[in-house]
Order: structure tokens, then C-alpha cells, then sequence
């Protein structure tokens, strides 16, 4: 009989719809399917969707009443920009004097480039005075005419003063179509940037808002009472009411649920997650418990989306090996899938008899070095996966896992081509396609500044033994798959938090302004379903940008995990010794909550000041933070607004660059409050009293500062 509510994950993929239950309360995975992804039916996805969690609940023995959390990823508004799949937009610019000159222009969106020979689908209407209902009126019905499905107002400076962009949507209210502020989209400067990533957005919502309704009536009907949930590009979850008004986050979105399992299930506080496939490697990064996110290229041009940073490189666990005079040239980028040849690993002994190498081109216009086996049981493909399983790289649970035998006899062949033994022949394979992961590997650590002492490779999806361990060996970092890393995606989807982020450019912003757009992104959470209580807001203001960013996360229900494991005291020490790489007698345990224990140790270096490093480890024995010179106190919610006062003001620099206060981060309750993306102390320490606000006088408080030099 089952006790536990479960926690839905679904990752609808271009051939693939897959399905997880996760036990909301442990976390454990129970159960996983796969169903083919209905694009042809008259239902569309959805009917992928309802499948696949009907075979779940059937699968694990639970009723739709049992799931606490719904939510589905989809690559539905990716394929649509990709195949040019898109609505006609109808823009409505409103502008007098120099605003009608910026606006007109506006109308060069329609040379946005879909696919090759297609452009975006966008007709012009200029209003001078938004306040004229009738003149709107026709502006509107001049784009109906021309065949505009969804409208976008948009005017200069509308983040300031949207009244003109409100006035036009209310007035063409009447026509019935599907609506957007430019201001809505995104409140940033920037006209032209600002109204193209809206009418983007604009073009998608018609094909998603009926996806979409399809989707809830469906889940309705199947007696799930959880809200669904919708995965972004940025990492979270949204309502399925905010993803109808904004379907532009869900475009990237595909490689953000892998990210979020990771993040979620794995816990990586500083790491690379490298998500390979059959063709290619997603590679993002992890930076003291958040995912890297930009502002997102969407059709060759730079938008307001906030996506993950994801940097993809042509090498899977079915690439195929590419070979010259007796060496080894390359790996990809064609994979085995795209060749329509099945791998060498995955045949039998007897499959591979009399085998022999020759090569071909996988496709019209492919140089012709790709190796192939022409063996008695036909034509197969060498590939990374082969290399892999040949030199015992891939664990025994694994799904990429095959006989060690057939993978060495796969491999055989080529090396005696090469003039060389099976181990060396399988490691060359896999030296030159972890070369080109580890060339954009280098670039992201150096970008993100990733402290590569503490950095951990973590690798998912079904190819993850491909890539990642060989990896980890010659780059000499620490490395590891992760658990069912072939569902990965699914389970971030499953385990992902509500987000919101909201954005505002504030030229000399204030405290109250900044806690203004703190609390805005708070309540955006809690609108969409998540638990109050529980809310996350991160804050960064960015001085020469002069831009206020505020992002805010929580999950749907205030989560009581019941984990059959708890680190001991022992336990956490080592953990922290391990990511200091000092000998647990040199660490001291400094400060602690119920939630974590901090860690540290002191080490000098030629010609620099005394270090104090620190590591944060919570009750699971994860390190959740790691700073490389930190200063620790331990004080109560009480005490804490006066401590906190004397040690920015001890610690706050003054200089040509401007003030900078130390970046604080406060160990409260079972969280960790980052409040470092604020430079100037009067705004920071108002940032904490609002963390501390409403919580009891005695409850333990540790505050972690790193100076900033």
C-alpha cells in the first residue's frame, strides 16, 4: 500500500515523451516510462502526456489524487521557431514626433529570419494617440486584414509609462485575439529589444495557448487535482496561466530540466553538468547552487529571454570515429542515429565475425573518413559508447552498459588498423571527442570563475559514461554520472522550484526600491502556487548597468523530507576535509544551525594574507557552499540586524571603484540567504532585516562574509 504523495515529472522530447514518479517526501525515484511523443495526434503532445502518466500511476500503484506535483518540459515552442511554425504577428507602434520615427521602425521586424527563405509573419499599424479608441480600432482591424492571429502594443519608454501600451490593448479588446504589452514581456530598456523579444514571444502563444488547453483539460479529466506546472529556460517551473501569457520561456527550456535534476537530486554546488545524448553534449555550469543564466539568442539576435547558458558540442555517446593514414582524426559530428547504423557495441560476438574497416559518408555532403565495420552480421558504427565499454568506463547499472567482450572485439579491428593494442585504440577514440568537451569545459570555468579546486563533473543523459568519466581522468577533475542519469531531465522536471526573476533598471536605486522589486518577484512566486513560507529571493544590483534584478524561487508545498539518511558529525567533518583537501585534524568546525555546519581551515601562501577558507555542509553531507576566504559569526534572529551592522561596516571597502560591501550570505532555518549581489551596505542590511523578519528571537543565525578586494 503506498503511504507517499509523488512528485510528476514529464520531458516531452522530439521522438520520446518520458515520465517519472518521485516520492515527494524521499525523493527516491519509483518508477519511469517511456512513450513515443504524439506530434500526429489529433490531440497533439498531450495525448504523449496523458499516456505516459496513466502508465505511471499503473507502474508505481498510485491514484491521481496522490500527486502533490505536476509538471511537463516541453521542446513544443523550440521546434516551433526552428521549423518556422509561427503565427502572423500584428504590431501596433504608438508614438508622436521622434517616438513615431523609433516605432515605425519597428516594422523591420518582419525581416527576422525563421528558417532559411522563411521570415517572421509581422504586419505594421501606427497609432499617434493610444487614447483614440476609434484610431486603434483601425489600426487593428488594418493588421487583422493582413492576417495577424495575435497582437503586440509597443511604445517608447512604456516601462515607465505603460498607460499608451494598455490604452491600445484595451481598445482592440474586442476583436478576440490574443493580446501583449511589450512591457509586460520584459521591463528593461530598450526599445527595439524589448518589443522584438515580444513579438517573438507574441508569434508562439496562439500554437501554446492550444497545446496548452489541451493539456489541462486532459490532466483535468484524468483526476489529477495538482496544478500543472510548465518547465522555463531558466531552470524553474512556472503556472500553466503564466506560461499562456509568456510561451517564450519555455524556448531553451529542454536542457534547463536536465540542470535542474542535477542541481535538485545531486545537489552540485560548484560543478559542470555535461548532458550528452546520442549526437551531442549540453554543457552548463553550477556556481554556489545556481544555475549560469543570460540573456538568450533567439533567432541570431540577443533578447530580454533569460535562458540557461548552454554550450552544445557536436560529441555523443554515438559519435562516430573518423580516421586518416593509421590515426585517429576526429569524433563527429555525425552519430550513429543520423548514419540510420546500429552501434558496434550493442552487436553480438558472432554479429562482429570476419569484421573488417572500411569508411564511408554518413550523409550527402559528409567527408568520407567516418570508420564503419563490414562484419558478418553487417555494417555497424565504431562509436564513443563503444570506446567507453571497451576500457570498463561505464558502470554496471549503467544504461549505456554493454559486454566489456563485445565492446573490445568492436574496437579490435580499428586499433589493428591503427597498429595498436584495443585499450590504447578505445582511449584515442575517446582523447579526441573529450577534447573538444573539455576545450568549451576550460572556457566556462574561466568565464564563471569557477574555483576548480571544489568543481565536480557531473554527467547525465544516456550517453553521460561517453564523455563523462574519461573526462574527469585526463582533466584530473572530480567527476561522477549521475543517479538514473538516463531520466534525468524528467526528475528536474519533478524536483524543479517555482521560479520567477523580474528585472528593473533603477539609476541610483534605494533601499525601498530594491525591496520594492524583491518583493515583486516574491509575490509572482506565490501567485503561481508556491508555498509562502518557503520563498528564496536572490537579489543583484548590477551599478554599472544600474539594473535591479530580483529572483525569487519555492516550491508548491513546504517539503518534509523524511530521507532515511543523515550525515553524523563524522561524517560532515570528512565531506569538509575532502573539499578543503586538508586532513580532517586540521579542520574546525566554526559555526552551526540545525540545517548546516560550517567547516574551516587556515592556509598561507607565498606572498598573500592568511586564507580562511569555509565550507557550508548541510544535514545531507552535501557541501552547499564554498567560499575561499570567509569570516564567521554566530549570533540569534535578536541579536543578528546589530551584528550584522558592525560587520559590513568593519568590512565594506572604499576606493576608485566605488563601495563594496563584503558579500553575505546567512545560514537561517534549513536555508542559505545569498544576499552578495548587493554592493552598498544600506541596502544590504535591508535586504537582511527582511530575510529575518517574522522569525523567532532565538533562533540561530550564522553569517558568512567574503571581502571583496
Amino acid at each position: 500500500m503506498t503511504t507517499h504523495r509523488i512528485r510528476v515529472g514529464i520531458d516531452v522530447g522530439g521522438t520520446f515523451t518520458d515520465a517519472v514518479a518521485v516520492d515527494a517526501a524521499t525523493l527516491e525515484l519509483l518508477g519511469q516510462v517511456k512513450v513515443p511523443t504524439s506530434h500526429h495526434h489529433e490531440d497533439g503532445v498531450a495525448h504523449g502526456i496523458v499516456d505516459a502518466l496513466d502508465q505511471l500511476l499503473q507502474q508505481t500503484g498510485h491514484a491521481p489524487q496522490d500527486i502533490a506535483f505536476l509538471a511537463h518540459g516541453t521542446t513544443q515552442a523550440t521546434n516551433a521557431l526552428l521549423e518556422g511554425d509561427v503565427a502572423t504577428v500584428g504590431l501596433i507602434g504608438v508614438g508622436t514626433g521622434p517616438g513615431a520615427f523609433l516605432t515605425r521602425r519597428l516594422a523591420a521586424l518582419r525581416k527576422l529570419q525563421l528558417t532559411p527563405g522563411k521570415r517572421l509573419p509581422l504586419a505594421y499599424a501606427h497609432v499617434a494617440d493610444p487614447g483614440d479608441a476609434g484610431a486603434v480600432r483601425a489600426a487593428v482591424d488594418a493588421v487583422v486584414a493582413e492576417g495577424a492571429q495575435v497582437l503586440v502594443a509597443s511604445e517608447p519608454f512604456s516601462v515607465d509609462r505603460p498607460e499608451g501600451e494598455a490604452a491600445v490593448l484595451k481598445a482592440a479588446r474586442a476583436h478576440g485575439l490574443p493580446m501583449t504589452a511589450a512591457h509586460e514581456i520584459t521591463s528593461l530598456y530598450g526599445l527595439h529589444k524589448r518589443t522584438r523579444t515580444a513579438v517573438v514571444n507574441a508569434a508562439i502563444q496562439p500554437r501554446m495557448l492550444a497545446t496548452a488547453d489541451l493539456v489541462d483539460a486532459a490532466v483535468t479529466k484524468a483526476g489529477v487535482g495538482a496544478p500543472l506546472m510548465v518547465m522555463r529556460c531558466d531552470g524553474g517551473v512556472m503556472s500553466l496561466d503564466e506560461m499562456r501569457r509568456r510561451p517564450l520561456l519555455t524556448v531553451l527550456s529542454g536542457p534547463a530540466a536536465g540542470v535542474a535534476g542535477a542541481l535538485m537530486q545531486e545537489r552540485i554546488s560548484e560543478g559542470v553538468f555535461l548532458e550528452t545524448g546520442g549526437t551531442s553534449t549540453d554543457i552548463s555550469v553550477v556556481r554556489r547552487g545556481k544555475v549560469a543564466v543570460r540573456h538568450a539568442t533567439v533567432l541570431g539576435r540577443t533578447s530580454y529571454l533569460n535562458a540557461l547558458d548552454v554550450r552544445t558540442v557536436g560529441v555523443g555517446g554515438g559519435s562516430m570515429v573518423r580516421i586518416g593514414d593509421a590515426r585517429i582524426t576526429g569524433v563527429g559530428p555525425r552519430s550513429a542515429h543520423i548514419a540510420g547504423l546500429p552501434y558496434a557495441c550493442y552487436a553480438t560476438l558472432d554479429d562482429l565475425r570476419d569484421a573488417m574497416v572500411t569508411t564511408v559518408r554518413p550523409m550527402e555532403g559528409d567527408p568520407a573518413d567516418y570508420a564503419v565495420l563490414d562484419a558478418a552480421g553487417g555494417r555497424y558504427a565504431v562509436t564513443m559508447t563503444c570506446a567507453a565499454n571497451a576500457l570498463g568506463r561505464v558502470p554496471a547499472s549503467d544504461f549505456a552498459r554493454c559486454d566489456q567482450e563485445v565492446a573490445r572485439a568492436a574496437v579490435a579491428p580499428l586499433a589493428a588498423r591503427l597498429g595498436v593494442d584495443v585499450a590504447t585504440a578505445a582511449a584515442r577514440i575517446l582523447d579526441a571527442g573529450t577534447a573538444q568537451v573539455r576545450t568549451v569545459v576550460d572556457a566556462m570555468i574561466r568565464d564563471y570563475r569557477l574555483d576548480e579546486d571544489t568543481a565536480v563533473l557531473v554527467g547525465g543523459g544516456g550517453g553521460a559514461a561517453a564523455v563523462t568519466p574519461h573526462l574527469a581522468s585526463v582533466s584530473g577533475m572530480q567527476g561522477r554520472i549521475a543517479r538514473h542519469n538516463e531520466v534525468i531531465s524528467p526528475i528536474g522536471v519533478a524536483l524543479a522550484l517555482v521560479r520567477e526573476q523580474v528585472e528593473r533598471i533603477i539609476p541610483g536605486a534605494g533601499q525601498e526600491q530594491i525591496l520594492a522589486v524583491r518583493a515583486e518577484a516574491e509575490a509572482a512566486v506565490v501567485a503561481q502556487g508556491a508555498a509562502a513560507d518557503g520563498v528564496e529571493v536572490e537579489v543583484t544590483v548590477d551599478p554599472q548597468t544600474s539594473t535591479v534584478r530580483a529572483v525569487a524561487t519555492g516550491a508548491t508545498e513546504l517539503r518534509t523530507q523524511d530521507r532515511a539518511h543523515r550525515a553524523d558529525e563524522a561524517e560532515r567533518l570528512r565531506t569538509a576535509a575532502a573539499s578543503l583537501k586538508a586532513d580532517p585534524s586540521a579542520v574546525l568546525k566554526l559555526a552551526g544551525t540545525p540545517a548546516h555546519s560550517v567547516y574551516g581551515t587556515r592556509t598561507r601562501r607565498r606572498f598573500r594574507a592568511t586564507l580562511r577558507p569555509v565550507r557550508v555542509v548541510d544535514t545531507d553531507g552535501v557541501v552547499r557552499l564554498h567560499v575561499a576566504d570567509a569570516q564567521v559569526e554566530s549570533t540569534t534572529v535578536a541579536r543578528a540586524g546589530d551584528v550584522l551592522a558592525a560587520l559590513v561596516r568593519e568590512t565594506t571597502s572604499y576606493g576608485d571603484g566605488g563601495v563594496r560591501a563584503p558579500a553575505v550570505r546567512l545560514l537561517l532555518g534549513s536555508r542559505i540567504a545569498d544576499l552578495s549581489g548587493v554592493l552598498d551596505p544600506e541596502p544590504l542590511l535591508a535586504l537582511a532585516r527582511s530575510e529575518l523578519r517574522d522569525r523567532p528571537a532565538d533562533e540561530p543565525v550564522v553569517a558568512v562574509l567574503e571581502v571583496r578586494s
